[in-house]
């Protein structure tokens, strides 16, 4: 656990732009009444952001996942977080630079049909 918790704290020290964009928009109840952490261990992964109520993980994703090998890695990935009952949202680095609306509208979209479920 305290492996994970060093590296949690690294990686907040080291955000991309984008993460810290989306954070900054997501961040201390500002979109809307729900509560975001950011580079938050589950399962054995440390992931960009996670809304705990709505069971809804966010990755901000940029060009090293395009690779055969990262691509098969983050599909395990995925895969191993849905199975705790997690959804899975990737989204783009190039998208929370040019399109910080669209995203969020996105993110508020699936934070709705969660509720609904």
């Amino acid at each position: 656990m305290d492996r994970f918790r060093d590296l949690s704290r690294r990686l907040r020290r080291e955000q991309t732009l984008a993460e810290a964009r989306l954070w900054q928009a997501v961040r201390a109840h500002r979109f809307g009444s729900r509560k975001f952490r950011r580079q938050h261990p589950i399962a054995g992964y440390i992931v960009d952001f996670v809304c705990i109520d709505a069971k809804l993980i966010v990755e901000v994703d940029g060009a090293t996942h395009g690779s055969a090998s990262e691509v098969a890695r983050d599909s395990r990935r995925t895969r191993d977080l849905e199975a705790c009952g997690f959804m899975v949202m990737r989204v783009q680095n190039e998208d929370v630079r040019t399109n910080l609306a669209g995203v969020l509208d996105a993110i508020w979209m699936e934070l709705h049909h969660r509720a609904t479920l």
